[in-house]
């Protein structure tokens, strides 16, 4: 059916289209009944895969992580207790949640007389940290780490809130 002002051929046009969208209506069923197959497929050889579960309360003494772990930001210290910080302040700088606080002083060296910034208190909020590894790969002394400990359960928060370089030297003493 014509309508004014339209030619011939524009009035064949929405036929046209209709069986268009018909067959584009069978070729949809079709895509996504295959696209259903391949997903179920899928599904199917995953279902009958080997599964590797760890029994994790039970193995705890056995249980071994990747090197590549974040577990808690650590600062590593020699025998004497001494941890290589230099107080730059770079790590928490760096820190995108403000995770890392650090206290320092400036104190004269005796014997060369210049200033130099001594650590007081590396405090670390394991609470707000996100893992991201910045202030490890930022620090110019390699003076932190991330190790393997995961078990952080605490009941309050104040718990998470731990001073590195205090708990490192008194650990050093003990060993």
């Amino acid at each position: 059916m014509m309508m004014d002002g339209q030619t011939a051929i524009e009035a064949v046009q929405p036929a046209e289209t209709a069986r268009k969208r018909k067959g584009s209506y069978v070729a949809a069923i079709a895509r996504g009944t295959c696209s259903l197959i391949r997903g179920l497929k899928v599904t199917f050889v995953e279902f009958f895969t080997r599964k590797t579960t760890e029994r994790y309360p039970e193995n705890r003494g056995t249980l071994t992580l990747f090197d590549r772990f974040r577990g808690t930001l650590a600062m590593p210290c020699d025998e004497a207790g001494n941890n290589r910080c230099t107080a730059c302040g770079l790590c928490a700088t760096t820190c995108p949640n403000g995770t890392l606080r650090i206290e320092s002083e400036t104190v004269a060296d005796p014997e060369t007389g210049k200033k130099k910034k001594r650590l007081l208190a590396y405090e670390y909020n394991l609470g707000s940290c996100m893992f991201c590894q910045l202030c490890v790969n930022v620090c110019p002394a390699q003076a932190i780490r991330f190790d393997t400990a995961f078990e952080h359960a605490v009941f309050t928060r104040d718990k998470l809130v731990k001073i590195l370089n205090k708990q490192i030297q008194t650990h050093g003493n003990n060993a």
